[in-house]
């Protein structure tokens, strides 16, 4: 939430939207990940949810990681 207020205020234009966009998605693939996380830690017959937990939870670094290159070059 705090990188996409920056994002805001910098004024970036158009790589500044897709920057906000790729942090909302990102988002919700760290909440997916939680939530797969919690599924399988609460009933022991759903731990193959911890599977999908590791994969959306390494696809939100991803993103993380993708949105901070995008921005370290557009400040540049």
């Amino acid at each position: 939430m705090t990188v996409i207020s920056i994002v805001k205020l910098l004024h970036l234009g158009p790589a500044g939207t897709w920057i906000d966009k790729l942090l909302a998605v990102d988002s919700l693939a760290f909440l997916a990940s939680a939530m797969f996380s919690y599924v399988s830690m609460r009933k022991e017959s759903l731990r193959r949810f911890e599977t999908h937990a590791d994969t959306a939870f390494m696809m939100g670094l991803i993103g993380m990681g993708t949105c901070t290159f995008l921005l370290a070059f557009e400040l540049a």
